[in-house]
């Protein structure tokens, strides 16, 4: 089992990237940031960060398609691979749809599978080429070319899905992996890997050689009472942009959620975490002690098949950042990562 740090780039930028250095030197797996307008941009971040670390992997969980033109996600990524020496690797989807819809987009009028399974084809090409020629439904190229290569022989693609099962069942078949968000059950992380391994069977490929990761809203510290109360500052905002099938594998009644989700979407955070149950964020979240997060990815996560924690580290800072509260004594972002590394971590093969 990998585990890797998925970070919102919205702290000073000094402070994140002395936690990605801190994670290489821990030996996660990974640190991935959130490609969206509402943050400070990933691939400057990760840019300034590849020389400053030697073994960890870098890339965007997740690229949105609709708004990236992925010939220039395929430029960015083997850029970004030249400079940390063959450390990156991208997840792609069709974008949040929260932000799509500040930008007028309609998702559900996009074709979002579509789009990205097309987009996932360009950039495989654009990256394994370097020239691309191509007529597709949302894409179309004519002998455009980069010198931008990457160092890696195959850099790594995979999808961002969360509702299936044919996103699921993309991911399994075309691509190098799954990262599946915000989903904490054992029958969500079943139905998850069934779908995945129906695709990888079906293109002939090992499932088990995938990255098949979970992507999860994660708080931990010597308090459990406050990493969990940290985990419940955010659970509303992510669970937000969780489909209904979603929530129901993850033993949630999407009517139990309306209140906090009509909350947040009108602007007050506050309300929608005064409403969120404490019952529902520990449903939604692994949090608690370093023992009680491990116990929860060994019971509910592991025996799925998924092979990759990604943890979305919820700390005071960030709490306050969105929700203006201010959780004193949570435990920050470094102090999880080595909680993680000394006390998860070592838990797992």
């Amino acid at each position: 089992m990998k585990f890797s740090y998925a970070m919102l780039p919205d702290y000073p930028l000094a402070e994140s990237l002395e936690s990605i250095r801190l994670a290489d030197e821990l030996g996660f797996h990974a640190c991935y940031a959130a490609d969206e307008t509402w943050h400070k941009d990933l691939w400057l971040l990760f840019a300034a960060a590849a020389g400053r670390t030697s073994r960890i992997r870098l890339g965007p969980s997740v690229s949105p398609v609709t708004l990236r033109e992925p010939t220039l996600i395929a430029q960015a990524l083997a850029t970004l691979d030249e400079l940390s020496g063959g450390r990156a690797e991208g997840v792609l989807s069709s974008g949040n749809f929260g932000l799509l819809a500040q930008y007028r987009i309609d998702w559900a009028r996009t074709r979002p599978l579509t789009r990205v399974k097309e987009a996932l084809h360009v950039m495989r090409t654009f990256l394994d080429e370097g020239a691309l020629t191509y007529e597709g439904e949302f894409f179309s190229y004519d002998g455009l070319f980069t010198f931008a290569r990457p160092v890696q022989d195959r850099l790594p693609l995979k999808l961002g899905a969360m509702r299936g099962p044919r996103s699921f069942e993309a991911a399994g078949e075309l691509s190098d992996g799954c990262h599946h968000a915000l989903s904490y059950t054992r029958e969500a992380y079943d139905y998850a890997v069934r779908h995945i391994r129906a695709g990888a069977e079906r293109a002939g490929k090992d499932w088990r050689a995938l990255d098949i990761g979970a992507w999860v809203v994660f708080a931990t510290g010597p308090d459990s009472a406050l990493a969990k109360e940290a985990a419940r500052s955010m659970v509303g905002i992510y669970a937000s942009s969780m489909p209904e099938e979603q929530l129901r594998r993850n033993g949630v009644d999407p009517a139990d959620l309306k209140p906090v989700i009509d909350a947040i979407a009108a602007g007050d955070l506050a309300r929608g975490i005064e409403l969120t149950p404490p019952e529902i964020a520990d449903r939604l979240s692994v949090a608690g002690t370093p023992e009680e997060c491990r116990e929860k990815i060994e019971r509910d996560i592991a025996p799925s098949g998924v092979n990759h924690m990604i943890c979305a580290i919820t700390d005071r800072t960030l709490v306050k950042t969105f929700t203006g509260r201010d959780l004193e004594g949570a435990a920050d972002v470094d102090t999880q990562l080595r909680l993680i590394a000394e006390r998860v971590m070592p838990g797992f093969g």
